[in-house]
């Protein structure tokens, strides 16, 4: 067709005249004249032996081996020592193709979760967040802890040490019980839960037993799922930028000062969209008006 000579001028339509009209991809017709050619081979000889026999060696090897889950690297050496010259990546098709490579480790499917959905309880004291991070003073690289009410995104403890240890990871969760509860006694906090994540710190026996103690609930954020702890992680962002990240500190005990006034200060002036743009402490404070408990 596109050779055919237009009637009125006498000139073959063409190729691209006729693919226009019909819509058709230029690109197809030309890959329909002329079939794809075979793909080409690796330039040069393909080693001492076929890829069949390479094959059965690397079976030999992996059968031989005292280990699980070699890769095709420790193959490739094993194959070296034995005399067998090839290449990693020829030893890296091979083991491909023939199913041979070492399982990975993949993610687990995320199906029905006990927390999915919102995170933010329904009244205060009923759900805390609690998480750690890390900064440098001029004595080394200490931890910081905080713990946070997901109700109003209040900071209700704040703690900073030299060791992130299960010992220090409990002292917001402490400042927050003293001052919300009245004391740190048993079955004082009967009815809150703790978020946190599968920290060696917050897994402890000695953190878990805290909890028991105080008649608060252990719940872990699932793995691999850190927006189940979400407002704990929020409020580090906002202590890293605002606070972290700005100012230099030359000893723990400054730092420790400086974390307690930026509490302060993020409690009463920090305000939050979900809160209708009320800072944590004037949402507290709202929440506990006799009016509000009345209703």
């Amino acid at each position: 067709m596109s050779r055919t000579p237009s009637p009125s001028r006498g000139r073959p339509y063409g190729l691209a005249w006729v693919c226009r009209v019909w819509r058709t991809a230029r690109a197809s017709v030309y890959r329909q004249r002329h079939p794809a050619r075979p793909q080409a081979q690796r330039p040069g000889p393909t080693g001492p032996m076929p890829d069949a026999d390479l094959v059965a060696r690397i079976r030999g090897v992996l059968a031989a081996s005292p280990f699980h889950g070699e890769g095709h690297r420790k193959v490739w050496a094993r194959l070296r020592v034995a005399g067998v010259r090839t290449s990693k990546q020829r030893v890296l098709r091979l083991m491909r193709e023939h199913d041979l490579l070492a399982p990975a480790r993949v993610g687990s499917s995320r199906g029905p979760r006990n927390h999915d959905g919102t995170i933010i309880p329904e009244a205060l004291n009923t759900m805390w967040g609690t998480d750690m991070t890390t900064t440098w003073t001029g004595e080394g690289q200490v931890a910081v802890f905080i713990a946070i009410d997901h109700h109003n995104a209040e900071c209700v403890g704040i703690h900073a040490a030299r060791r992130g240890t299960r010992f220090e990871a409990l002292e917001p969760l402490r400042q927050g019980v003293r001052r919300h509860f009245g004391a740190v006694a048993k079955d004082v906090a009967r009815g809150l839960a703790i978020r946190h994540d599968h920290g060696s710190c917050y897994m402890a026996h000695d953190f878990q037993a805290e909890l028991v103690f105080l008649g608060a609930e252990s719940s872990p954020a699932f793995v691999r799922a850190p927006e189940g702890n979400g407002c704990a992680e929020r409020f580090i962002r906002t202590l890293k930028e605002n606070l972290l990240w700005v100012q230099s500190f030359d000893t723990l005990e400054a730092l420790r000062h400086a974390l307690l006034a930026f509490r302060e200060t993020y409690n009463t002036t920090w305000l939050i969209e979900r809160l209708g743009f009320q800072s944590p402490a004037a949402a507290r404070q709202a929440r506990l008006s006799p009016a509000a408990l009345a209703a």
